[in-house]
């Protein structure tokens, strides 16, 4: 194969990874990554950055940060992802989330359950979990933290899967189904969002055949147990399927 072809091999798996769709700037791992410069005087999460710098005023009015109704009796600081329809809830109480527009699953790499967030990590460096190396042997067993790597400006660790929450270097694959599993953020809005989440917090994905009311925003989740942690509820089922057939 000659290195023409390897590298259009990698770039192409690469787009498909759990946190990037744009082959632009992945060999950033060949070089030095450029330290990320965060101001000490960032804006707070209720302050968003000017518009002309703001990757979440790019978006579709729909997929853009907001608050909204959303009755719910999950705790405040619960994160529940609606998969179906990209969109990422933090419950704020009193029948109020902070919801963002999200990258979700491609065909075959959605998944469900109730799980919760074990790590949060700044400008995290990427390690390709052991199942995406046995599907691409080519990939890098490291990208360094920075502009260039896949899972942006933050990430917050899922127990139990090999999934995160994290930004991403391609603002375009939000609201669309593209990555491996993971959930994937506009930079601007994860580190809106690692700011808010918690260690421990819930973290409940919607399976993909889960059909919302959008227009009155209520969630069955504040209804039913159907997504509690329990060995018998269609979301544990169903994240034991998904282990057993290794589709993480």
């Amino acid at each position: 194969m000659s290195k023409s072809v390897s590298i259009a091999a990698l770039a192409t798996a690469m787009a498909l990874s759990c946190g990037v769709a744009n082959a632009d700037p992945l060999f950033a791992f060949l070089t030095p990554p450029t330290p990320p410069q965060i101001s000490p005087q960032a804006p707070q999460a209720s302050e968003p950055a000017p518009a002309e710098d703001n990757e979440d005023a790019q978006l579709a009015p729909r997929l853009q940060r907001q608050i909204v109704d959303y009755s719910s009796r999950e705790a405040p600081g619960t994160v529940i992802i609606d998969t179906p329809h990209t969109f990422l809830y933090y419950v704020l109480g009193s029948g109020k989330a902070v919801r963002y527009g999200i990258g979700v699953g491609r065909k075959g790499f959605t998944w469900s359950g109730v799980k919760s967030i074990v790590r949060k990590a700044e400008w995290p460096d990427w390690y390709p979990p052991s199942e995406m190396i046995a599907r691409q042997p080519y990939l890098p067993r490291m990208v360094a933290g920075g502009p260039g790597n896949p899972l942006g400006a933050r990430a917050m660790y899922i127990g139990g899967t090999e999934y995160r929450i994290h930004g991403t270097n391609d603002p375009s694959t939000i609201g669309k189904f593209v990555s491996s599993g993971c959930i994937r953020m506009t930079n601007d809005n994860v580190i809106d969002l690692y700011r808010r989440v918690q260690v421990g917090a819930k973290v409940i994905v919607l399976p993909q055949t889960y059909v919302a009311d959008t227009g009155a925003r209520v969630h069955p989740v504040s209804m039913t147990q159907s997504f509690a942690p329990q060995s018998s509820t269609p979301a544990q089922a169903t994240w034991d399927r998904i282990k057993r057939s290794s589709l993480h």
